[in-house]
């Protein structure tokens, strides 16, 4: 199948956790994680769209702005959940400073934890792609007195830190196995998308380049944000001031790249497959050819969060459902009551 067909009306996406996938329905998200035993340990929980709350939260370019936040929120939090379904293996113990900060707010040590990450992410961000380029831009400015030359300087920083950013994260192991699952996920949303039946064998003919990925999304906000800032303060030569205004921007970036990145992957034509070709190829530094076992995990999260999960299914004892094989998780399947609780109790 070709990665440039059209997607179906109704998205369904994910993202790549620690040894799992996670996927979101319009109602539901699913994440499944492959312990070291071999067993897949799956959880999904309820989901209601913030547009179906709020119906402005849906409107166009709003609703870029909203995805922005939400997504490094319930990034996190899924990060955070898969790593605790993988067990003791993958429990990181909290620091000093972490434990002192959940006893003096009085918060529990995990949501410490989620918020000191999302803190240093979001500061980490902040200094790669908007800190280092407005400071490419100051320099330039004294070498160049031209704001266009110093604008598109500024852009191809930004495109050039996060290609490299992503490479070198490829180098790291863990990564790259994630990497393989974001594969996996990519693969399992196109095999649903084409309507086939959901195995390994059925994905595993797809490529690991898909249009609505986020890594595709970065790129579009990097360049949508070199295109607008030839049009609004180009001109400003000082660091501070450019830092400011690009931060301040960033929200009307989002918005207007999130309805770019939804126009390309749901038209097929000439322009549009230009237009998304240099996203997808990014995509070769984050995606990695994944294997059965990790499409097992993919298929698992697609089906659970589609169809639910499966009845009389055995349980950890925090409440997570433990299968064997993806084939349980499929629509309609039933555990044998005895086999539940032989798996249970083992």
């Amino acid at each position: 199948m070709s990665n440039q067909s059209s997607c179906p009306r109704v998205d369904i996406g994910g993202q790549a956790v620690l040894e799992g996938v996670m996927m979101k329905a319009p109602d539901a998200i699913a994440i499944t994680v492959r312990r070291p035993d071999g067993t897949m340990v799956v959880q999904r929980k309820d989901y209601i769209p913030l547009s179906k709350k709020h119906k402005w939260m849906g409107w166009p370019f709003i609703r870029g702005i909203i995805n922005m936040g939400t997504m490094l929120s319930s990034g996190m939090t899924t990060l955070e959940d898969s790593m605790k379904m993988l067990g003791d293996a993958y429990e990181e113990e909290p620091s000093k400073f972490e434990k002192w900060l959940a006893e003096k707010l009085g918060k529990n040590i995990d949501n410490v934890v989620m918020g000191v990450a999302i803190v240093l992410a979001v500061i980490m961000a902040v200094g790669l792609f908007i800190g280092i380029p407005a400071g490419v831009e100051a320099l330039t400015g004294l070498v160049v007195d031209n704001g266009f030359i110093v604008t598109v300087m500024g852009g191809i920083t930004k495109v050039v830190i996060l290609i490299a950013y992503m490479a070198l994260c490829g180098l790291v192991p863990d990564v790259r196995r994630t990497f393989q699952y974001h594969g996996a996920e990519h693969k399992t949303v196109y095999c649903n998308e084409a309507g086939l039946p959901l195995t390994p064998e059925n994905a595993r003919s797809f490529t690991t380049l898909h249009p609505r990925c986020g890594t595709a999304f970065m790129l579009i906000v990097m360049v949508i944000s070199m295109v607008l800032f030839l049009f609004v303060g180009r001109d400003i030569e000082a660091f501070f001031p450019r830092f400011l205004l690009h931060l301040a921007l960033l929200p009307v970036v989002a918005g207007v790249s999130y309805e770019v990145l939804k126009g390309l992957a749901h038209r097929d034509n000439a322009l549009t497959r230009a237009l998304r070709w240099p996203g997808l190829q990014l995509q070769r530094l984050t995606t990695k050819q994944p294997d059965d076992r990790m499409l097992e995990v993919a298929i698992v999260s697609m089906n659970v969060a589609l169809h639910g999960l499966p009845e009389n299914a055995p349980r950890t004892e925090e409440g997570w459902t433990v299968l064997t094989s993806y084939k349980q998780s499929e629509k309609g399947y039933v555990f044998p009551a005895e086999e539940a609780v032989e798996e249970t109790q083992a």
